[in-house]
């Protein structure tokens, strides 16, 4: 028998939550630095290019980061809260009966 997850607590849910956006508030700020200094370089080393050459890459650095802080962050969240736990898999019962 699983566990019940601590998400299903809406006070617990809350906190977790916050905590998790204020992590991408953070990374958020940590990607406009990331932006700000790798534009910075790529003017520094090329000159004026292209408006879509700073598009792009300021699209590419910010896209990348974001989206790997988003997924870090729910896998912080879903192990933190004990989500993971909760889970009641029987593929994984019948390979491993033993729990390993």
């Amino acid at each position: 028998m699983s566990q019940p997850s601590r998400l299903d607590d809406p006070l617990y849910a809350s906190i977790a939550w916050s905590r998790y956006w204020r992590l991408m508030r953070a990374m958020g700020l940590f990607t406009l630095f990331c932006v700000v200094v790798s534009l910075s370089i790529l003017y520094y080393l090329h000159g004026w290019v292209s408006i879509h050459l700073y598009i792009a890459t300021a699209g590419g650095i910010a896209f990348a980061l974001m989206l790997m802080a988003a997924l870090m962050g729910l896998v912080f969240l879903s192990s933190g809260t004990g989500h993971d736990e909760s889970i009641d898999d029987k593929a994984f019962k019948d390979i491993y009966p033993d729990g390993q």
